[in-house]
């Protein structure tokens, strides 16, 4: 049994905006956060600048989205020159944690933040210095009394652990991509993962090598006690790159995720389309055990 999400018929759910400077060329890539009934989206944009900031909106229902009229999080550092980019959003004890990719003349490197309420944020800064590093994502709890992160060294999916949330160390590479299949380029972690009876289900992307290079998404089964093992990994994309505006935009050929949440039976799957646009795509929690099973 292979897992296919279906589109939502109001796609794209988020077009950039011409009335705001900073997010009237793109929107994509963002993170969600269900929480007291109400979806919370954080997403990346870009303006005129080409600058990538990140801006909030909230929904009741998933689906139709109400935005402010300014970013909720902006550069403020040197390895933020060019933007901060790609967030992905976990709770843990109650707060709100965001890993983000800053990006500048030092190249990209994976930072932190956190907020109560998604407009006001602690900013930790850069947390793995020193290395082009991104698709980061953190666990919401800890495993074996350390909090566990994916993050992504070029081709390959990692994890890293930590004490405190600051430091971290043990990079542990968990996937690889692979020969043949549709992510035989590089991988990354798509959304934070889920924790089930069955283990962490993981989604990621996957790139596969052609002359214009195509993302597509898929799912990944963790050890529950020992996530650097990979019990199940698709074996075809549950999404790839159909309709139009997936196809042509600012960047081609691209279906990338930051995002998975329940919701009524189901997992809502929030994805960039072409760095145009934000979509929404759903699978049944039930099929979703069922492919585990088998």
């Amino acid at each position: 049994m292979e897992l296919k999400a279906k589109r939502h018929p109001l796609n794209p759910i988020l077009s950039p905006n011409p009335n705001h400077l900073w997010e009237s060329r793109f929107v994509f890539n963002c993170a969600v956060a269900k929480k007291n009934g109400l979806f919370h989206m954080l997403y990346r944009a870009q303006g005129e600048d080409m600058v990538s900031r990140i801006g909030y909106a909230v929904s009741v229902d998933g689906i139709k989205f109400n935005r402010l009229e300014e970013p909720v999080f902006t550069p403020k550092s040197q390895y933020e020159l060019y933007g901060v980019e790609d967030p992905r959003v976990t709770e843990i004890d109650g707060k709100f944690y965001m890993l983000y990719t800053a990006y500048s003349p030092y190249g990209v490197r994976i930072s932190m933040a956190s907020t109560k309420d998604f407009i006001q944020w602690e900013r930790f800064g850069v947390v793995i210095p020193d290395i082009d590093n991104k698709d980061a994502a953190l666990f919401p709890e800890k495993v074996n009394g350390r909090y566990v992160m994916f993050h992504r060294i070029e081709p390959d999916m990692y994890l890293a652990f930590s004490d405190d949330l600051i430091h971290w160390d043990d990079f542990v590479s968990i996937a690889s991509p692979r020969k043949g299949y549709w992510d035989n380029l590089k991988i990354g972690v798509g959304a934070p993962p889920i924790k089930l009876e069955e283990g962490w289900l993981v989604l990621y992307h996957g790139v596969e090598d052609t002359k214009r290079p195509i993302y597509r998404l898929g799912f990944m089964l963790l050890d529950l006690k020992d996530p650097t093992k990979v019990v199940k990994r698709s074996e075809e994309p549950i999404l790839e790159p159909e309709e139009d505006w997936e196809i042509f935009g600012g960047v081609p050929n691209v279906v990338f995720s930051d995002a998975i949440v329940e919701h009524n039976g189901e997992y809502y799957i929030y994805y960039g389309a072409a760095d145009n646009f934000i979509a929404l795509a759903t699978v049944s929690i039930e099929d979703v055990i069922k492919w585990i099973k088998i």
